[in-house]
C-alpha cells in the first residue's frame, strides 16, 4: 500500500466506529463522475462549499435583525456555523457521519434571499406571478449549488449534501425526525415537484439520518440565539419569557442549546430516527411560538416590508428590462451574467436569471440598489 492509499485509509477509519445507521462514504452518490483524491467524499463536499463565492456572502446576509447598528447581532455566517457545530456535537455523541452533517449544515442556507425570510417572502411573490413557481430558500439552495454555483456550472455535490439541504426546513419542528430512503431519481422528483406545491415540500424528510440531525439543529441553531439578539437590543427583557418554557430549557442560549441537544442524545442513541422527549418537544414549540410573536413578526415594519417589496419588484423588472435589451452596463451582466457559462446562459430563462441575481444578492448591495431605483 503506497503512502496516499494510507492516507484514504486514515480518512476512513473513524467509519469502523459508526452506528449502523449512519451513512457510510461508500454510499455516496454524485450527478457526474469525479476524479478521486485523499477525501472521503462528505468532507470533500464541504471544501467545495466554503471555498465557493457564496459562502462568502454569508457574511452579509441578515439572519432575523437588518440594519441593527450592533456588531453582536448574528449575521447568517454565524448561524450555519452554530448549525454546524450543534449538528457535529450530536452526530459524534451518535456516532453518525459528522463530515456528511457539517457539508449540510454549512450549505443549508445558502438560498437565502436579502432580508432573511421577509425577502423571501417578496422574492416567492415575485416568482408566482412571473413564472407560475414557487421560490423557497432550501429549493433555491439546491437549484444554487446544481446550477448557478461555479460561474453557472454547479458544485457537483453529492446527492445525500443536496438532499439534506432541501429537507433541511428549521420551520418545520417535530418530535420525531426519521430518513424516508430515496434514489437521486426520487431526490430529483422531489425537487422539481417543490416548485409545484410548495406545502407538501415542506415536509419532506432527509435521505439521511445525518440530514434529520441537521433539520432539528437548525432550529437550536437559531432559536435561543435570536432571543439573545432581541435582549441585545432591548426588544424585551429575559424575565418576560414564560415561565412554564423556561423551567424546561432555560432561559439563556446556552442553557436551551445544552438542554435539547442532551435531550435528543438521550432519546436517540442506537435508534435509527432522531427523537425528542415530550416535556422538551411542548417546551421547544412553545418557546418558537413565543419567537414568531415577539421576534420575527417585528423585525420589520409594515412600512419596510412594503419599502423593500416595491424595491424588490422594482428590480426584478429593471434588470429583466436589461437583459431582454442586452444592456451590458447593467449590474446584473457586471456582476453576475459577464461570469456565468454558456451552459447557463443557454438553458436560463431571463426571469429564472433575475430570480437567482436577486437571491444571491447580499443585504448591502440589494439595500444600495433599491435606493438606487426608489430614491
Amino acid at each position: 500500500m503506497d503512502s496516499m492509499d494510507v492516507i484514504k485509509s486514515n480518512f476512513l477509519k473513524i467509519e469502523d466506529t459508526y452506528s449502523k445507521y449512519a451513512t457510510k462514504s461508500g454510499e455516496a452518490v454524485r450527478f457526474f463522475p469525479i476524479g478521486e483524491d485523499i477525501r472521503a467524499p462528505f468532507f470533500r463536499d464541504v471544501d467545495r462549499i466554503i471555498h465557493a463565492l457564496s459562502y462568502t456572502r454569508y457574511a452579509d446576509k441578515t439572519q432575523v435583525y437588518s440594519f441593527k447598528q450592533n456588531d453582536h447581532i448574528s449575521e447568517r455566517m454565524l448561524h450555519v456555523q452554530l448549525v454546524s457545530k450543534v449538528a457535529r456535537t450530536i452526530g459524534r455523541s451518535l456516532n453518525l457521519n459528522c463530515d456528511l452533517i457539517e457539508a449540510i449544515a454549512l450549505g443549508h442556507d445558502v438560498g437565502h434571499t436579502p432580508l432573511g425570510h421577509t425577502g423571501e417572502m417578496i422574492l416567492n411573490e415575485i416568482s408566482i406571478q412571473e413564472l407560475g413557481e414557487y421560490f423557497a430558500h432550501n429549493i433555491q439552495g439546491v437549484r444554487h449549488y446544481m446550477e448557478v454555483e461555479n460561474y453557472g456550472n454547479g458544485l457537483n455535490l453529492t446527492v445525500q449534501v443536496l438532499d439534506g439541504i432541501m429537507c433541511h426546513n428549521g420551520e418545520m419542528l417535530s418530535n420525531v425526525y426519521a430518513p424516508s430512503k430515496k434514489n437521486k431519481e426520487e431526490f430529483l422528483k422531489e425537487y422539481h415537484d417543490a416548485y409545484y406545491d410548495l406545502t407538501s415540500a415542506s415536509y419532506y424528510q432527509p435521505m439521511t439520518l445525518e440530514g434529520c440531525v441537521v433539520r432539528i439543529s437548525d432550529i437550536i441553531g437559531y432559536i435561543g440565539r435570536d432571543i439573545e439578539d432581541a435582549i441585545q437590543l432591548g426588544l424585551f427583557q429575559r424575565e418576560e419569557l414564560p415561565k412554564e418554557i423556561t423551567d424546561v430549557l432555560g432561559n439563556t442560549n446556552s442553557e436551551i442549546m445544552n438542554t435539547v441537544i442532551l435531550d435528543i442524545i438521550t432519546h436517540s442513541l442506537d435508534k435509527p430516527y432522531i427523537a425528542l422527549s415530550d416535556s422538551v418537544f411542548q417546551a421547544l414549540f412553545a418557546l418558537k411560538k413565543f419567537n414568531e410573536e415577539h421576534i420575527y413578526s417585528k423585525s420589520l415594519t409594515k412600512e419596510e416590508i412594503e419599502y423593500y417589496r416595491k424595491g424588490m419588484n422594482r428590480l426584478y423588472h429593471i434588470y429583466l428590462e436589461d437583459i431582454t435589451n442586452h444592456h451590458k452596463s447593467s449590474i446584473i451582466y457586471t456582476i453576475f451574467l459577464n461570469s456565468q457559462s454558456s451552459r447557463y446562459l443557454e438553458v436560463t430563462n431571463y426571469k429564472r436569471m433575475v430570480i437567482d441575481f436577486i437571491a444571491g444578492m447580499t443585504d448591502d448591495l440589494f439595500i444600495r440598489e433599491v435606493k438606487r431605483v426608489l430614491e
